[in-house]
């Protein structure tokens, strides 16, 4: 069977370390989608959740097991209905860790058959963080060291 993830986030914007965390964890899956969700806890988004997605596709445009979409539900059933058995996240320090153990627990609960798989950013890239990334960018300071396409 086809080992399917799914990776999602909001991703305003999506960074090297997310990057990174999809590179590295196809050494482990089949197939990974990057699912940009709509997280309720954001009353709106600093870059157009389209022109996101098109930027992230584009940077992995040489990996036919990668793909990028945009999606408004909960994460488990979007990932029953598409047959993902598991959620691949990143974990940059132990604050990252409660946040993301709380929702794999709750992931679980909604659908037994997902299994969340948490990868170590590298150490070179834990710094990043996408809220500091969109002040520095609403303030017009250079952005391009964190990202893995031009804006």
């Amino acid at each position: 069977m086809k080992k399917i993830a799914i990776f999602p986030g909001s991703f305003d914007p999506f960074t090297k370390g997310h990057e990174d965390i999809v590179i590295r964890g196809l050494k482990l899956f089949d197939e990974i989608i990057i699912a940009i969700g709509h997280n309720s806890k954001k009353s709106h988004r600093y870059f157009d959740v389209n022109e996101m997605a098109a930027l992230i596709d584009g940077t992995f445009t040489s990996y036919d097991s990668i793909k990028v979409i945009v999606y408004n539900e909960l994460t488990a059933e979007w990932a029953k209905k598409h047959r993902a058995q598991y959620l691949l996240r990143g974990l940059r320090n132990t604050t990252d860790f409660e946040y993301e153990n709380s929702i794999s627990q709750v992931n679980k609960h909604l659908n037994k058959d997902l299994e969340s798989v948490f990868l170590i950013t590298s150490p070179e890239l834990a710094a990043i963080n996408s809220s500091i990334i969109r002040e520095v960018h609403r303030y017009g300071g250079d952005v391009s060291d964190f990202l893995p396409y031009k804006i």
